[in-house]
């Protein structure tokens, strides 16, 4: 059963230098996938930048395991929530499992060294993503999917309770993103990790979600488990997408 909640968003405001969206509410518990799906510039990233510590809160709360987060130190929260967004790492010339060892940052200090407990998250995170094969490869010369299976080995090896990620499938084609979600959703069953991700693929986001959250005009649009919100009349609604126009693309039987 899953009892224990990792995150909680509270009444949260969002936004830069005036607030976004607000009124936004949600649970998250282990072994649960959370989705956000909305038009482009609805304000999905904002959120998650927000919910991460990345951006400072308009109002309302974020808690981590019944913790606010403004009481955690960087470090500590660090060990709890791993972040994955959109923009592209420097790497600097680092080898793919250079890349993956920075996530024990957290645990190994200001300087760095892996000791034995830390080789052993970097072995067992790069093998879930199945890039044994990869480590020694220089990172900037591999495929945008092979990226993205070490980025998540990096946030992986954080040993999170939360893992938040933004538009994690957007460079990858339609076979990495099928693999890069079934990784994700074996990660959440079998680590017990609390997921909240944007998508825009909807067809994904509904086959992985638990539960939806969708964004729209500055508000929470609506929410749901996916049977609620995947259908006609609410995509139609949130998409601004004519409804002949959904039954020719999404209902039709012909090709």
């Amino acid at each position: 059963m899953r009892d224990k909640c990792f995150i909680t968003a509270d009444d949260l405001a969002v936004g830069y230098k005036t607030p976004l969206i607000e009124h936004i509410c949600f649970q998250v518990r282990e072994g649960e996938i959370l989705s956000l799906i909305g038009p482009n510039g609805s304000g999905k990233s904002t959120v998650l930048k927000t919910v991460a510590g990345y951006l400072q809160k308009h109002g309302g709360t974020v808690l981590i395991e019944n913790t606010k987060d403004d009481c955690l130190s960087p470090n500590e929260k660090a060990k709890k929530m791993s972040v994955l967004l959109t923009e592209r790492l420097r790497s600097d010339r680092m080898t793919c499992r250079e890349v993956v060892e920075t996530g024990r940052y957290p645990y190994t200090g200001h300087f760095g060294l892996l000791g034995e407990d830390d080789r052993r998250a970097v072995d067992e995170a790069v093998e879930l993503v199945k890039m044994g094969d990869y480590q020694n490869a220089d990172f900037g010369e591999i495929s945008d999917g092979q990226r993205q299976r070490v980025l998540l080995a990096k946030a992986i090896c954080q040993e999170p309770r939360v893992l938040i990620l933004d538009e994690p499938t957007s460079y990858l084609d339609i076979c990495h993103k099928i693999l890069f979600l079934e990784i994700l959703k074996k990660l959440a069953a079998e680590k017990h990790l609390a997921v909240i991700l944007s998508m825009h693929e909807l067809d994904f986001a509904e086959k992985i979600s638990d539960y939806t959250v969708c964004i729209k005009n500055g508000a929470v649009f609506c929410s749901g488990p996916p049977a609620n919100i995947f259908t006609p009349d609410t995509v139609c609604r949130l998409f601004d997408i004519p409804k002949e126009l959904y039954a020719q693309y999404f209902l039709s039987s012909h090709r």
